[in-house]
């Protein structure tokens, strides 16, 4: 059994096993209440961040690291497209841009934006993240204009890592996507696998319901 800890980014992994159909379990972290309570889990990734995974004897951290592992090992997958499939080139760009470029800018705007003393929350580090994500997010829309997913004409693992980064943006900052990038989110978010995972990962089911009263507001 595979063991998840925590949501967050960890929302890929588990929608990730759902699409794969593997069996695990969710154990959540709660960050927001203090890491340095949960020392069962601080056992298994002493720097504390989320997510990290039990397979056996086998534990590690980072989202991108633990899909990729997870593919590789209980593989093979249409998710992951092999090295001389035409559509690998763009599928290991899109898979790696979901957070090297995407997730892990906004990280620091939301940051600021939500955490930040008052007079920083629009400081220039944060401007900067967000000038990043912004650039990024321009090879997302070209490559929309091309094919209907990241890595052509089917849904991969790209897919998942790219949609958690724009579904970020706007419940973390309200950011506004343009109508290529809500048409695709609501492509990979109309999945039954996604759905799934939404329904076991309650912190983030909840998170989205408040941001999508928000933003109807």
């Amino acid at each position: 059994m595979i063991t998840v800890f925590g949501e967050g980014r960890g929302f890929r992994v588990v929608w990730l096993l759902e699409e794969m159909g593997l069996p695990y379990r969710l154990r959540p972290v709660d960050l927001l209440a203090g890491v340095e309570k949960d020392a069962e889990y601080l056992a298994i990734n002493p720097a504390g961040f989320i997510p990290a995974i039990q397979d056996g004897d086998v534990t590690m951290v980072e989202s991108i690291a633990i899909m990729e592992y997870l593919m590789a090992r209980y593989g093979p997958t249409p998710l992951a497209p092999g090295s001389h499939d035409p559509a690998f080139p763009a599928y290991q760009q899109f898979l790696h841009l979901g957070e090297a470029g995407l997730a892990a800018s906004m990280f620091f705007v939301l940051g600021a934006r939500n955490f930040g003393p008052e007079a920083e929350r629009d400081n220039w580090t944060a401007r900067q993240a967000l000038g990043v994500f912004e650039s990024r997010l321009g090879l997302v829309t070209r490559q929309l204009a091309r094919s209907p997913y990241m890595a052509g004409e089917r849904f991969t693992a790209a897919d998942i890592s790219v949609t958690y980064a724009l579904e970020l943006a706007q419940r973390a900052i309200g950011f506004a996507l343009g109508e290529a990038e809500q048409a695709y989110v609501a492509r990979t978010s109309g999945r039954d696998a996604y759905k799934r995972a939404m329904a076991v990962c309650h912190a983030t089911r909840a998170w989205a319901a408040e941001t999508a009263g928000r933003l109807t507001q």
